[in-house]
């Protein structure tokens, strides 16, 4: 029997995409989509994104704990607000549903790192709970965790493209860590999510670039976090792009010591060796947004200065796909022990 799986939050732009990875997956029924409340009610999927409309029609549902037991729903996968995603995660588990959120709320270990939401929790020792129980659903990072877990945490955007970059050669030893890493990522508005606001209107965002979230974004305690740095050896600063979609990060490093172009390739390229959606550039080749866009690969590259002692690495990826819906399919598909590859 093929799984069955819901989604809630379908009309967003990552919800979107996931519902169009879901419908063709050929190892997953047709998914449930989820309307909360009087939202969208007796709408369908194609009211809001009328490419997909045609013979079939895809109807979004009022939400209900009734309504997905009746459906013998096994995974349910939130690309809600933060605060939603806290809230359903409890129960949702207590029900025997695994859960894949697309949100915040679940991502961070440290309660300093997960301050910057400002979450309130109902019953504070289950949340503390599920805060430990909940894997980081990155993958090349966490792939034997996220094999046996209830709750997957859907990494950040940013986050994914700075981890994916920075991981391996922190763990090689390589990063001199009291120099500090810098961060400077760009995004597509899309990222900003769907919900219009001035700053993402086309006469604020078109023509221009736009620093934002500086020294308070929260994506930075993820990348502390699963980078393994700490809180004052990392710079992160977002940047908003007058396009769609698209993430480049680049990242400054000083290095340890001296090191080879071909050891730092080494080093990458033995790390992600096992990994399906991370493409390794050689020396001097350097990702770039167009090269990963409507795909769920994370593209990493780097420049080594002439000493050997600096480095600068790019990394690229669509905020839409690596950076939430094709991460999550990514993580359904560990998950369940399929290939990382199926229904891409």
């Amino acid at each position: 029997m093929k799984l069955r799986t819901a989604v809630l939050g379908a009309t967003g732009y990552a919800g979107f995409d996931l519902a169009k990875l879901l419908l063709r997956h050929p190892k997953v029924a047709e998914p449930l989509f989820l309307a909360r409340g009087t939202e969208a009610a007796g709408q369908t999927l194609e009211s809001f994104y009328p490419e997909i409309g045609g013979a079939k029609s895809y109807p979004l549902v009022p939400f209900s704990w009734e309504l997905l037991a009746g459906r013998g729903i096994e995974v349910l996968f939130l690309a809600t607000p933060h605060e939603l995603s806290r809230e359903l995660v409890p129960e949702a588990l207590a029900k025997g549903i695994r859960v894949v959120d697309l949100s915040g709320a679940w991502r961070l270990k440290n309660s300093g790192h997960r301050a910057v939401y400002g979450f309130t929790d109902q019953d504070a020792a289950l949340a503390a709970k599920l805060d430990a129980e909940a894997v980081y659903g990155l993958p090349e990072l966490h792939r034997e965790e996220i094999r046996g877990a209830r709750l997957v945490a859907n990494p950040g955007c940013y986050a994914t493209s700075v981890i994916c970059a920075l991981t391996p050669l922190v763990r090689a030893g390589l990063v001199n860590r009291q120099c500090g890493v810098i961060c400077d990522c760009k995004s597509g508005v899309s990222g900003a999510g769907k919900k219009p606001m001035q700053k993402t209107h086309f006469v604020e965002a078109a023509d221009n670039l736009s620093a934002y979230s500086v020294f308070g974004h929260r994506h930075t305690g993820e990348i502390l976090e699963q980078a393994g740095l700490n809180d004052d050896e990392l710079v992160f600063t977002p940047h908003l792009l007058p396009i769609p979609r698209g993430i480049l990060s680049t990242i400054y490093i000083t290095l340890d010591h001296a090191a080879t172009a071909d050891g730092v390739e080494s080093i990458l390229r033995e790390f992600y060796a096992d990994a399906q959606w991370v493409r390794v550039y050689g020396h001097g080749k350097l990702p770039q947004i167009q090269y990963s866009l409507r795909t769920n690969y994370c593209d990493v590259g780097f420049q080594m200065s002439p000493d050997g002692k600096r480095l600068i690495v790019v990394s690229c990826l669509d905020n839409l796909m690596k950076g939430a819906a094709g991460q999550a399919l990514q993580n359904l598909n560990v998950m369940q022990g399929w290939s990382e590859k199926e229904g891409f």
